[in-house]
């Protein structure tokens, strides 16, 4: 159901109302010093300001302490089923915002979880699906990772070769030049198509994944 809000507030509500709502770092110190009353405050308010509070968090990068609060948040719009607030779904917006705090300390695959469960709500939703392209990117496989350490190793060589031609092959060697030119210009583009070649091919199959999955979430759900 939507969001009610009464007609009469609290002295904390009105005080809380004077702060600029950009100013993130002024809502945190200010319900941080009056958690206690602000928890005694009719539902309407405490929820207005707790959903600030948390936003807060987000916004200023303190990810640790916005994992902390979300789920309170969360909680109380399912126990009172709260659905839309201030034009927004919060359930939604909340989740998604719990996947980006998630994935900024670097838990990819929890943030991933998350991101699945609100694509099944809302399978046609992009920032779901874009942002679970990203974080399926992060968790890079085995092959991504021999191809990174194939490619650097060859570029090490390369510039190994490159030492041995201008050291001993063109003051000595001069007819063998043309060889070791060629030869450490094809280690070179060898660790180039290393590199770039596992990293498309990971982009790629995290693109087929998450696509697959998408569709099959929208035919469960609407057809």
């Amino acid at each position: 159901m939507p969001f009610y809000q009464s007609t009469y507030h609290s002295r904390i509500f009105r005080d809380f109302r004077e702060i600029d709502a950009v100013n993130y770092r002024r809502i945190i110190r200010f319900y941080e010093d009056k958690e206690e009353d602000i928890k005694r405050l009719d539902f309407d308010e405490y929820f207005e300001l707790i959903t600030a509070y948390v936003n807060a968090l987000f916004e200023v990068g303190a990810y640790q302490k916005h994992l902390l609060m979300v789920d309170v948040v969360v909680e109380m719009v399912i126990v009172n089923n709260v659905e839309v607030y201030k034009g927004e779904d919060i359930y939604q917006k909340m989740l998604f915002r719990k996947a980006a705090s998630l994935y900024n300390i670097l838990e990819y695959a929890k943030a991933e979880y998350i991101l699945r469960e609100l694509i099944k709500i809302d399978p046609f939703n992009e920032d779901f699906i874009l942002f679970l392209r990203k974080c399926l990117r992060k968790k890079e496989p085995g092959f991504l990772n021999k191809a990174k350490a194939t490619g650097i190793l060859l570029f090490l060589l390369s510039a190994f070769v490159i030492s041995v031609e201008v050291l001993f092959i063109r003051p000595f060697y001069k007819n063998h030049v043309d060889v070791v030119e060629s030869s450490r210009t094809a280690i070179f583009l060898l660790g180039c198509t290393a590199l770039v070649g596992g990293t498309l091919l990971h982009r790629w199959l995290v693109q087929r994944q998450v696509s697959r999955f998408v569709e099959k979430t929208r035919n469960a759900k609407y057809y």
